[in-house]
């Protein structure tokens, strides 16, 4: 990726270096709309392209945008224009959104019909850590999306974890925790999707085995407001009672068995358990002294002859 002269290369400053001017039209410029054939030299130039010639990216790792967020930029840009180009880069029929499409949306709501753009060539792994990295450093993602964005890095380019830490200047333990969170039911994800509880209640949930405990928890939290530390407790209680139910399971033992284990207490004298596994099993004989031993044993031998 290096040794390709892109705008990845450079740094994602040389992504995002040239400030766009104001609205076009506000300042009488006479910039046409790029045609998609056309072929530009200067890459870091600022050109102003056909807003409908311009199409969003399909592996986009951003899948929800605020409908009043997207409003009140809309009526920024109408006052102040686009202040930061969007990055494209060149399709067969036309370009395709690397990064901005928040602005290009709320240009669309604006009404504008050209917006300032730096158009690159990006390879697909390339276009998918630059919408990435973009969207982290403006905290537009929402922890599920981002956390499918790493997952996408890792299981279609084959990324390791620790290779995506560095690609995105998070620590590894964040990398890991974040893909964690798909793990969560459909139902939990699209609460953290929404703020209704936050990412790290939710890998705090993930210690609860139980589904049906596990989302009644997760939806008090949200009636509730209840803080990191107390869903904490309450999930600590919750796998208390969990090996203790299953501690309670293993010690179940059906009529035979607990009447075969006293007709053997009765023969041997001294306590027998049978303990069952799922083809085979064990008969243990407890002793309480070396010479209760030797009289087992004794008891054991008689038994060959």
């Amino acid at each position: 990726m290096a040794s390709k002269k892109t705008g990845l290369g450079r740094g994602l400053d040389a992504l995002f270096a040239a400030s766009a001017p104001v609205l076009e039209e506000e300042n009488n410029m006479t910039i046409e709309p790029t045609p998609v054939k056309e072929e530009i030299d200067d890459s870091d130039r600022v050109v102003y392209i056909d807003i409908n010639e311009i199409k969003p990216n399909p592996d986009q790792p951003r899948k929800h945008f605020d409908a009043a967020r997207l409003e009140e930029l809309a009526n920024s840009i109408q006052e102040n224009g686009v202040i930061q180009p969007l990055v494209v880069q060149k399709k067969e029929n036309c370009y395709e959104l690397v990064a901005g499409e928040r602005r290009w949306r709320a240009s669309r709501l604006a009404g504008l019909k050209k917006v300032p753009c730096l158009i690159r060539e990006f390879d697909e792994k390339q276009n998918l850590i630059v919408a990435i990295i973009e969207n982290m450093q403006r905290e537009d993602l929402d922890p599920m999306e981002e956390a499918n964005g790493i997952q996408q890095m890792i299981h279609k380019f084959g990324f390791t974890q620790e290779q995506v830490s560095e690609s995105l200047g998070k620590s590894r333990a964040y990398i890991a925790n974040s893909v964690r969170l798909l793990k969560l039911p459909e139902e939990i994800q699209k609460m953290i999707r929404s703020g209704k509880i936050s990412a790290t209640h939710g890998r705090t949930l993930l210690g609860i085995q139980d589904p049906r405990k596990r989302l009644m928890l997760a939806e008090r939290i949200e009636k509730e407001g209840l803080s990191v530390r107390t869903v904490e407790e309450i999930a600590k209680k919750l796998k208390g009672e969990q090996k203790e139910e299953k501690k309670k399971e293993k010690k179940v033992k059906s009529a035979e068995i607990l009447a075969v284990e006293s007709d053997l207490r009765n023969v041997i004298g001294t306590k027998v358990s049978i303990v069952q596994g799922k083809k085979s099993g064990k008969i243990e004989l407890e002793y309480y002294s070396i010479d209760e031993l030797n009289r087992l044993i004794d008891l054991l031998k008689s038994v060959e002859k």
